[in-house]
Formats: C-alpha cells, sequence, structure tokens
C-alpha cells in the first residue's frame, strides 16, 4: 500500500519525512540547507567523504552569514545543522520520503546513483532529479518505480533564489507532482508545474533573450555596452543580455543553447551564435576568465554606452491616432513647456517638426520610409515609457542627420537618453520582447505549463519585471504577433513564426 499525502479534505500535504540529497556541490549542499531548514532531517550523500565534509563547511558558512545578517535566529541555525546528517545509520532509510539527487548532467551517472539507492527506498518514497537539461522521462523509464520519479528544478543558489520547477515525466504520478509542489511551498519556495521538455520552462522560454542579442551584434546593430543600456534602461531588465553571459559563463550558456537546439531536432528558434561560439573558442567566457563581452581585468577601462546629442527639442508634434503601448508618451508631452501638442485621427505615428516617428513594429525604418514614400526614424518598445530613462532609435535610409536630431531632441525633452541602433527589423526591445511572449506561448500551446506557470517561472528564476504572457497582454497580443510575423518576412526564416496560440487569441479577439 502506497502512502497517501493528501489532507481531509483531498489536498496535497507537503512531506514530513527525512530527505537523502545526493552530491554535495554548490547546489546539492543549498538544497540540503533548505530542506534542514524547513524542519527535515537530511542525509548529505557523495562519492566520497571529503566532498560530503566540504558540502557541510559551505552549510555552515552560508548559515552563519545569515545569522550574522540578522535573517536567521542562532537558535534556529543550530538547529538545522544538527538535522543535517553525513552517515545514514542502520533502519534510516524506512523514514526517507524523498531523495534528492544534484550530480553532473549525465544520464547514465544519475541512473546508477539512483538506482543503486532504489531498492532499498520504502515503496511511497518519492524520487527527484535536479536536472536543468535532461529528459525526466528518460531517467524515469531506467528507474523501477518511474510513477514515483519526478524533476525538482532549483536555481542557483537554490538558498536565495525562489523559484522551482516541479518537472512531470510521462508517467509521473500526479499526486507525486503535487506532493512535491506542496513541500516546496512549505519550504518557502514558488514551485511551477511543467511537463518534461527541452529546457523545462525557464531555459527554453529564456533563449530569445540572449538569441536576439546575440543575433544582433552579428549584425553590428550596437556595442555590446548600448544594448545592455537599452535592455536595462528601457526594458527594464534587471542586467542587459551581454552582462548576463559574461556572468553565467560563455562556456555553460553556450552549452545550455546547444543542448535544446538539438534536443529540438535543429528548429532554428534555438540556433547557437557563431558570436558565442568564437568568444568559447578563444577562451573569453566572462567574468570567470576575466574577458568575455566587456574586460574584468583590473585596470580595463570603463564601458562606453553610445548615446545622442538631444539639445534640439521639437516646437510641434502632432499625434496621429493612437500610438497603442507607446501612449503614455503623449501625457508625457502634454507636461512640456514649449512643445506644441496636436492630437489628429491617423495610424499611430507622430510627426516631429514633420519627421515621422513611430514605434518599431518589426519593419525597418527604411521599408516604412519607402511604404510612406518619406523619411521615417522608429523607436522602440519601453516597459513603462513614463518612468524608462533610455530610448532607442532607429533611422531608415532615407532619413538624413537632422532627422535623427529631431527624433533624439524629442525623446531628450522628455527627460530621456537616447541610443541609436542600425537599421534592423523589429529594433532590440521589441523584438526580444515579442519573441519571449512568442515561446512563452508556444509553452503554453503545447501543455508544458501553464500561462500563470510561464510567467511566475520567468519572474521568479531569471528576474523578468514582468511575465512573457502578462507582458503581451499589456502590449496586445496583436501588436506581438504582428512583430513577429514582420520579423519573418524581412528575414525568411522559420525562427520568426507565429505560435498558433498567439495565433488563436489574436483571432478570437477580432
Amino acid at each position: 500500500m502506497v502512502e497517501q499525502h493528501t489532507s481531509p479534505r483531498g489536498e496535497a500535504l507537503p512531506l514530513d519525512k527525512s530527505v537523502i540529497v545526493i552530491g554535495a556541490g554548490t547546489m546539492g549542499s543549498g538544497i540540503a540547507e533548505v530542506a534542514a531548514a524547513a524542519g527535515h532531517t537530511v542525509y548529505l550523500r557523495d562519492a566520497n567523504d571529503a566532498a560530503v565534509e566540504r558540502g557541510l563547511g559551505m552549510i555552515r558558512a552560508s548559515m552563519d552569514k545569515r545569522v550574522a545578517r540578522g535573517k536567521l535566529d542562532s537558535a534556529a541555525c543550530e538547529g538545522a545543522l544538527k538535522r543535517i546528517r553525513s552517515t545514514l545509520p542502520d533502519g534510516a532509510m524506512a523514514g526517507v520520503g524523498l531523495v534528492i539527487e544534484v550530480i553532473y548532467e549525465d544520464l547514465d551517472a544519475k541512473v546508477a546513483a539512483l538506482s543503486a539507492l532504489e531498492p532499498h527506498l520504502s515503496p511511497d518514497a518519492i524520487v527527484a532529479t535536479n536536472t536543468s537539461s535532461l529528459s525526466v522521462t528518460a531517467l524515469a523509464g531506467r528507474l523501477k518505480r518511474p510513477e514515483r520519479v519526478i524533476g525538482m528544478h532549483f536555481f542557483n543558489p537554490a538558498t536565495v533564489l525562489p523559484l522551482v520547477e516541479v518537472v512531470s515525466g510521462h508517467v509521473t504520478a500526479p499526486e507525486v507532482a503535487k506532493t512535491i509542489f506542496a513541500t516546496a511551498l512549505a519550504w518557502g519556495k514558488t514551485p511551477v508545474h511543467c511537463r518534461s521538455t527541452p529546457g523545462f520552462i525557464v531555459n527554453r522560454v529564456a533563449r530569445p533573450f540572449y538569441g536576439e542579442a546575440l543575433r544582433l551584434l552579428q549584425e553590428q546593430v550596437a556595442s555590446p555596452a548600448t544594448l545592455d543600456a537599452v535592455m536595462r534602461e528601457s526594458g527594464g531588465f534587471r542586467m542587459g543580455p551581454c552582462e548576463l553571459m559574461d556572468l553565467i559563463g560563455h562556456d555553460v550558456n553556450f552549452a545550455v543553447t546547444r543542448s535544446v537546439y538539438q534536443a529540438f531536432f535543429d528548429d532554428p528558434r534555438y540556433k547557437p551564435s557563431l558570436v558565442q561560439k568564437d568568444l568559447v573558442d578563444a577562451g573569453w567566457l566572462g567574468r570567470k576568465s576575466g574577458r568575455g563581452f566587456f574586460d574584468h581585468r583590473d585596470g580595463a577601462s570603463p564601458v562606453v554606452i553610445d548615446e545622442l546629442s538631444t539639445d534640439q527639442a521639437p516646437l510641434v508634434v502632432r499625434v496621429e491616432g493612437d500610438l497603442g503601448p507607446a501612449r503614455p508618451l503623449v501625457d508625457l508631452l502634454e507636461k512640456v513647456d514649449g512643445i506644441r501638442l496636436k492630437q489628429t485621427a491617423g495610424d499611430g505615428l507622430l510627426r516631429v517638426d514633420g519627421l515621422v516617428l513611430a514605434m518599431t513594429d518589426g519593419r525597418t525604418a527604411t521599408e516604412r520610409a519607402a511604404a510612406l514614400d518619406e523619411a521615417v526614424v522608429l523607436f522602440d518598445l519601453a516597459l513603462d515609457y513614463a518612468s524608462c530613462g533610455r530610448i532607442a532609435i532607429a533611422a531608415a535610409a532615407q532619413a538624413s542627420d537632422a532627422d535623427v536630431l529631431k527624433a533624439a531632441g524629442l525623446f531628450g525633452a522628455l527627460g530621456k537618453r537616447v541610443s541609436q541602433l542600425e537599421d534592423v527589423p523589429g529594433m532590440l526591445v521589441m523584438r526580444t520582447v515579442a519573441m519571449l511572449v512568442n515561446e512563452g506561448a508556444e509553452a503554453v500551446y503545447q501543455g508544458i505549463a501553464s500561462a500563470e506557470g510561464v510567467d511566475a517561472a520567468m519572474r521568479m528564476g531569471v528576474n523578468y519585471p514582468v511575465g512573457p504572457m502578462a507582458w503581451g497582454r499589456e502590449i496586445g497580443l496583436a501588436t506581438v504577433l504582428r512583430t513577429v510575423r514582420n520579423l519573418g518576412a524581412s528575414y525568411g526564416e522559420d525562427r520568426y513564426r507565429g505560435s498558433v496560440w498567439l495565433q488563436r487569441e489574436v483571432q478570437a479577439a477580432s
């Protein structure tokens, strides 16, 4: 008889048994600390005793630091440390309710470690893997009780980051997923359900954040520092893609991209970048090697962000029609002394002393100018036009230097710094966000996770300012779909194809 972890009302209850953590590295030690702090007896195991001792040392140092910062009571710290054991006494296995495997990313090695332990576990014990890239279904299929196997993917550092992806394999029992969800919640984490698929939620949906920036670098759109500044100060991201890849390590980021690309049978949406491959081949891995996109060595020159002069404030601005996501610009313009603001019907454009200024829709400024038969300068998407500190613009080939300064002057009058990008489809923030939304929509369409789960995963796992699905609703799903389709038309690549889920939502709303 398999034990059921449910309340009298049928709700899943968190596990209250002891926990085995296999792997005493940084991640394994962090997970052991989290479980012990939540009240579990934890048995920390590794291939050799020295690794376990190092892991126990890391846990002690981590908890001492939390006590020093006033985030943990010293008595609670000592209690948690006493609950972490390096040896498993006779008879203790009967009280184990959960095994979490946290060793290196090799399927055979994980199977070997769990297969050796599985015969000694009680039938109701749950086996979890912290894999970030391997198939939970494949792992479970090589064990005796695949229905009791699940992914429990923490993010590093496990003691700090709240997200846990609860990953169900093909035959994972629903009550197992519910129990692990409730357990992660009891441990103070933010769990999200998802189905086993390459990259799960975060490592899959996040690919465009890196991929679009790498593509724009290959197309010589702007410097890494400028791209990062636009993504931070206009897009609202905590870090730009280039500095984040330098922090993660290009070897790690490139390996994840290649893994997802190969797992999806070379789907062009996940295609790795030659720009990043060159960095990896050169050994320029980012912060850990001293050089990446940026020079992190002592005495390195500070990075330079390209900015335009914004001294030329316009005299007359005409708003023609609804500006869509850029509507807040109208409110800002109304507050600027010295600018005459006119509003008329039209196609969602601004005219700045006669120059056409429009938000990007996935086409180039040059294409837009050819359609209108007049010069055009485009501006990029912003998370919040009212509060953002920087705006990116791109000029059509038909536009003059004076036209560029007119556009920069408008945003300067609104208190914004302005960076110019080369004229490419979709600019930077818009194309990145549109592709993030599109990827999230595809995950929802394929039943990998719910829309709410996608949003929670991206906010809690990688600190996005807004979840992609909610962001898409704010921008307008029709705007997102139009942007993706225009990118596809410009590049002629299947990489930029609109999700069926996105198409269906737009069609239903029309």
